[in-house]
């Protein structure tokens, strides 16, 4: 086989439809657009769920019932990696993660996880640690302080 001797798989290469070229060119007459109305008007887009006016089935079917998401509580992720740019010894809370552009959006708090690799002493203060943060943390000789219930900023 040689670089001139390539050639792509059968079928995988087929002429563009050319529309509206004519009734014997296959495509011609209502080029691929059914009959009339309004989608087969040039520029014509009607929304997802559009029924032509009816309320829609989505409006029409009852919201009834329990649904856990509205009461679940959101972190914002933030890596222990991400940690290394304060320097030793600082306290490091929300708000600081903010400023420091860490932990943006709306959120019930700040939760820490194991990602990468810690080298500074800290104090963190968050809502949520995961276990191998928690143990990262203290090894380097810092501490953990869990944060009050917070509302969303």
């Amino acid at each position: 086989m040689r670089l001139h001797t390539l050639q792509p798989r059968q079928g995988a290469k087929h002429p563009r439809k050319r529309l509206g070229q004519g009734e014997s060119s296959g495509h011609g007459r209502t080029s691929g657009r059914g009959g009339k109305g309004q989608t087969a008007r040039s520029g014509s887009s009607i929304r997802i769920g559009f029924e032509g006016g009816q309320m829609p089935l989505i409006r029409r079917m009852p919201k009834r019932g329990f649904n856990n998401a509205r009461h679940t509580v959101r972190y914002a992720p933030v890596n222990l990696e991400d940690l290394n740019r304060f320097p030793d010894g600082t306290r490091v809370d929300e708000a600081s993660l903010r400023a420091a552009g860490l932990a943006n959006g709306r959120h019930h708090g700040i939760k820490i996880l194991s990602g990468g690799q810690l080298t500074r002493k800290l104090t963190v203060c968050a809502r949520a640690f995961s276990a191998a943060a928690r143990a990262q943390i203290e090894k380097l000789g810092g501490a953990c302080e869990v944060a009050g219930a917070a509302k969303p900023a």
